[in-house]
């Protein structure tokens, strides 16, 4: 019976290559020279480091474009609020990963109001869906990928 999991994951090796060039545009950019700027990458979040609120939002919009540039999704960036400690402004991101359960009874509920002919069920942070025929496992990659979600989602693990 074919099947495919609905899955919502970052290519961590990626996300690197990006904050690393990110940080190289930093460290060359005349407007940032002397400011001791950075990017790192901690464990689900990423760390910006700056001067200002204003070289944090540039920073941002730096990380978004390298991003984008390697195929990465920014809807799986959660961004907090700018921290200002002394003479330095600092901002986390956090990284998500994983369909959580409420987003996931809610694809299952799309997916059973759809009347397509598809059975699906959340397995952990992914929902598997099977069906007897193919056509409908498209109709179905087809309508979430139509749908307002807001997380990025892959299909996985498509089987016939």
């Amino acid at each position: 019976m074919p099947s495919f999991d609905v899955v919502s994951e970052l290519d961590m090796h990626e996300l690197t290559n990006a904050i690393d060039q990110t940080n190289k545009e930093v460290t060359n950019r005349f407007d940032f020279k002397g400011t001791n700027s950075k990017v790192e990458r901690g464990d689900g979040a990423l760390n910006i480091e700056s001067q200002s609120e204003f070289q944090i939002k540039q920073i941002i919009d730096i990380v978004h474009q390298k991003m984008v540039k390697r195929g990465l999704d920014i809807r799986s960036l959660d961004e907090g609020d700018v921290e200002l400690r002394g003479s330095r402004a600092y901002l986390a991101i956090t990284l998500k990963q994983g369909i959580d359960t409420e987003l996931a009874r809610k694809i299952v509920k799309m997916i059973k109001s759809s009347k397509l002919k598809v059975q699906s069920a959340i397995q952990g942070e992914q929902v598997r869906v099977t069906g007897k025929k193919r056509d409908d496992l498209q109709q179905v990659m087809t309508m979430l990928r139509e749908s307002d979600i807001k997380l990025p989602m892959q299909f996985s693990n498509f089987r016939d």
